[in-house]
């Protein structure tokens, strides 16, 4: 085998460093789309080179950087659990669309990626009206509280910004990932303007690499347009404001011993951001990432 310490961290290596945080073996078609700057005829050399020197491991037609074969079993079985839940997941997509303020709707997390575990829920990521994000989030999770018993499953909305704040602040590999991987289920214009607005994860992903996606055009509905026109005024922006330090204050009251750093990435909230990550999945990933990159120079 060969050195580590020799090992060159490509693009594809990279990737695949990413992934195995996941438990998650890819495809070659995968790989290459991941593979900021490699042709495929690169991103096959550079994998040949990497089994070869027992870097990387092929399983049926899984790359990864252990040779398991219960990984590609469980990343199988999640897929197929991702299609049978896919008309589920739009629908209620749908359904998140028609709420007041609401203007775009994507899914992000492993289902945007395919993959769903027994466990899993599905997590929406929500475009509002500028100034109005607070107030429709709220109204989405009394919603959920109230018709849905509380279950995240099929509605998990943890992830909202504001129409005129798209641009992402936590520059690196999770949410350029987040970013490249999402599934826009309603409003084509409102994604093409968050890639736009988010050119930094170039950094990380070729976004011309992005296949084409049916995407749902927005329309208000009735409901929407008339519930708005009773908030489009000062009682809305002080009710807005109100919702925003009302779930704070719950969020600081639930959470007290999470370090104010932590607390700040985990619960993002300003006036159009709201995020909504009790464990610190980010911090949890970029670790382990780096983690595994270290260990692929070092050993």
């Amino acid at each position: 085998m060969k050195n580590n310490k020799d090992i060159d961290i490509s693009a594809v290596l990279k990737v695949l460093a990413y992934y195995d945080v996941f438990d998650y073996p890819l495809t070659f078609d995968e790989v290459f789309i991941f593979s900021q700057g490699f042709s495929e005829d690169q991103v096959a050399t550079e994998l040949k080179k990497l089994t070869e020197d027992s870097v990387v491991y092929k399983v049926r037609n899984f790359y990864s950087l252990k040779n398991d074969t219960e990984r590609v079993i469980n990343r199988e079985q999640g897929n197929k659990r991702a299609k049978v839940f896919t008309r589920k997941a739009i629908k209620r997509a749908k359904l998140i669309s028609k709420f007041p303020y609401v203007r775009a709707v994507f899914i992000s997390g492993s289902f945007s990626k395919g993959y769903v575990t027994l466990d899993g829920d599905i997590d929406y990521f929500v475009i509002t009206k500028h100034n109005r994000m607070w107030f429709a989030r709220t109204v989405l999770i009394l919603y959920k509280k109230v018709f849905l018993f509380n279950s995240r499953k099929f509605f998990c909305v943890n992830y909202f910004l504001g129409e005129k704040d798209l641009k992402i602040d936590q520059n690196n590999i999770f949410t350029a990932t987040e970013i490249f991987t999402l599934m826009p289920i309603i409003n084509k214009k409102v994604y093409k303007v968050l890639i736009e607005e988010n050119q930094w994860a170039e950094e990380y992903y070729d976004f011309n690499k992005i296949k084409n996606q049916d995407i749902i055009e927005y329309k208000s509905t009735f409901f929407q347009t008339i519930l708005e026109s009773f908030f489009n005024n000062k009682i809305g922006e002080k009710l807005d404001l109100y919702c925003m330090k009302l779930t704070l204050k719950r969020w600081e009251r639930k959470f007290p011993d999470l370090p104010k750093i932590d607390f700040n990435i985990a619960f993002k909230s300003t006036r159009n951001v709201s995020k909504h990550h009790p464990s610190n999945f980010q911090k949890k990933v970029l670790d382990s990432y780096n983690k595994t990159i270290n260990n692929l120079r070092n050993v």
